[in-house]
């Protein structure tokens, strides 16, 4: 089987659009945002989907008590009340998306 070389931003954009059925996406969706520290925010909701009740092992890498970057280097990944959060330092936003989509099963 050849590998999908698509964008990992294309391939998620591909999940949503499958998702998306006329109701899910009024009221669920995929957000991308910037933070502070600085780095990424991405939220997307689960609720409706097949992920809803996929468990997630959560991902922590260099952050201390509260997910609080120690380093330039940080990431944490997780689902929260049916929402995968992924945030991470300003490197590592291809990284995030690419999580999710291993989490999803979309490789």
């Amino acid at each position: 089987m050849a590998a999908d070389r698509r964008s990992a931003l294309d391939r998620l954009s591909a999940w949503y659009a499958g998702e998306c059925n006329g109701d899910w996406e009024h009221r669920c969706g995929v957000s991308i945002e910037s933070t502070d520290n600085p780095g990424w925010w991405v939220k997307i909701d689960l609720a409706g989907t097949r992920l809803a009740t996929r468990t997630f092992a959560r991902i922590a890498e260099g952050v201390r008590a509260g997910d609080h970057p120690e380093g330039k280097r940080w990431l944490v990944c997780e689902v929260v009340d049916r929402v995968w959060n992924g945030s991470g330092d300003e490197t590592r936003l291809d990284e995030i998306i690419e999580r999710f989509l291993a989490f999803a099963g979309e490789k």
